[in-house]
């Protein structure tokens, strides 16, 4: 995307202020449609780091004091130099926070080993049971219920603690998914 913007500018066919605009208007479309597409408790700790995508005019600001001094005033700089403010809100729409994406890459880790230890724990209950058929069918409604009433009550945590508050998701996920899980164990 910056790229082809840039492409746009360098045409004519865009000025660097409306390609920065378009830039920061896309990464925040796509940071909603990402945050739609993960886990509650992947959201609530994306929240909690930036509850929503930052305005033109902060980005603006924040781009000319990092390019020229916190004394820096953007309606002051010459075309040139807001040029290149706004060159930079393009570059930068285009790269990830390194520290938010080691951050869920090790959170994705995490979630695969408990569910590779679930996984397992399933497997040995099925391979050590007497009537394989039933160990099975329970298993599967344990887990069901477990991963289902993880998600509700990460999700209703989210709504309840407010936007960002990953502790809490996190605890309601995991409480949640036990009892659930629990809960359809001893029902079965």
């Amino acid at each position: 995307m910056a790229e082809n913007l840039r492409r746009e500018v360098a045409r004519g066919k865009l000025t660097w202020a409306q390609a920065a605009e378009q830039a920061q208007n896309t990464r925040n479309v796509v940071m909603q449609l990402t945050r739609s597409r993960t886990t509650p408790i992947a959201r609530a700790f994306a929240e909690q780091k930036k509850a929503e995508g930052r305005g033109l005019n902060a980005l603006v600001g924040e781009k000319t004091v990092s390019l020229f001094g916190k004394h820096a005033v953007f309606a002051k700089l010459p075309p040139s130099q807001q040029n290149r403010v706004y060159a930079e809100i393009v570059a930068s729409a285009s790269r990830s926070q390194p520290t938010i994406t080691r951050i869920m890459l090790r959170l994705s880790y995490v979630g695969r080993s408990v569910i590779l230890v679930s996984l397992a724990l399933s497997t040995y209950n099925v391979l050590t049971a007497r009537n394989k058929s039933t160990a099975i069918k329970r298993e599967l409604v344990t887990t069901t219920a477990g991963i289902g009433g993880s998600i509700a009550t990460g999700a209703l945590a989210g709504l309840t603690c407010g936007p960002g508050a990953p502790i809490c998701v996190t605890i309601g996920a995991f409480v949640g998914g036990v009892l659930a899980a629990f809960g359809a164990g001893l029902i079965w």
